[in-house]
C-alpha cells in the first residue's frame, strides 16, 4: 500500500528581474521614492541602469509593488531579522536552575548570586532548588531562611513569583527578572552581567 500523498509547502520566495511575471509593476526606487506604474521591462531596465536588481516586495498587490536595490543585501537584511525575532522570543521564555544546599559555603554562596544575577540581567527567569539531605530535612526553617536571604539578596534584579514554602524535601524559589530600567548591578560589572 502506498504511502499517503503530502503536500509540503515551500517558502514563498521571492521573484526578481526577469523571473517577475506581472506585465506592469509599480516600482519604487533605492531611496524609497515612488517612481509609479510601469511595464516590467522598463522597471528591469531601470534597475540594470542603476546596476541594482528588481524585487518583487508586494506580489499579492493590484499591481505588484516592486523595488530598485540589492538584492544580495535585501536577503541579507531579511535574514538577519528573522535570526532577530527567532532570538528575542526564545531569550524571554528562558529558565535557568541553580543548586543549594543547606550548609553553603559563603564564597560558593556569593558565586551563585553572581550568576543568577547575571541572568536575571538579561531577562532570564531563574529558579533556585535547595534539596533537603538526611537530617537536614528536620530544620525545613533553616532552609526557608536562606532561600528568603536568596530573594532580598537579589531584590535588585527580580522577585519572586510565590512564597517560598517546602514542597516534600525540596524547597523551590522562582525569581522573574525587574523590568530593565528598575534593574541595578550589586555583584556583577555591566560587562561581566552580559557576558554571563
Amino acid at each position: 500500500m502506498r504511502p499517503p500523498f503530502r503536500s509540503f509547502q515551500r517558502q514563498p520566495r521571492v521573484r526578481i528581474n526577469q523571473f517577475i511575471r506581472a506585465p506592469e509593476v509599480f516600482v519604487i526606487d533605492s531611496d524609497g521614492k515612488p517612481l509609479g506604474v510601469m511595464s516590467a521591462g522598463e522597471a528591469q531596465a531601470a534597475a540594470r541602469g542603476r546596476m541594482l536588481d528588481l524585487v518583487e516586495v508586494a506580489p499579492n498587490a493590484k499591481p505588484p509593488v516592486c523595488k530598485i536595490l540589492d538584492y544580495g543585501k535585501y536577503k541579507y537584511e531579511q535574514a538577519k531579522k528573522e535570526k532577530d525575532s527567532k532570538k528575542g522570543s526564545a531569550g524571554t521564555s528562558k529558565l535557568k536552575e541553580l543548586q543549594l544546599h543547606l550548609n553553603i559555603d559563603a564564597h560558593d554562596y556569593q558565586i551563585k548570586l553572581k550568576h543568577a544575577e547575571g541572568f536575571l540581567w538579561k531577562g532570564m527567569k531563574v529558579r533556585f532548588n535547595l534539596l533537603l539531605r538526611g537530617r537536614e530535612n528536620i530544620h525545613k526553617e533553616l532552609a526557608v531562611e536562606l532561600m528568603k536571604r536568596v530573594r532580598d539578596d537579589l531584590g535588585h534584579v527580580g522577585a519572586a513569583d510565590q512564597e517560598i514554602k517546602p514542597i516534600g524535601r525540596s524547597i523551590v524559589l522562582m525569581l522573574l527578572p525587574l523590568p530593565a530600567q528598575k534593574r541595578t548591578h550589586k555583584y556583577t560589572e555591566e560587562g561581566e552581567a552580559e557576558s554571563a
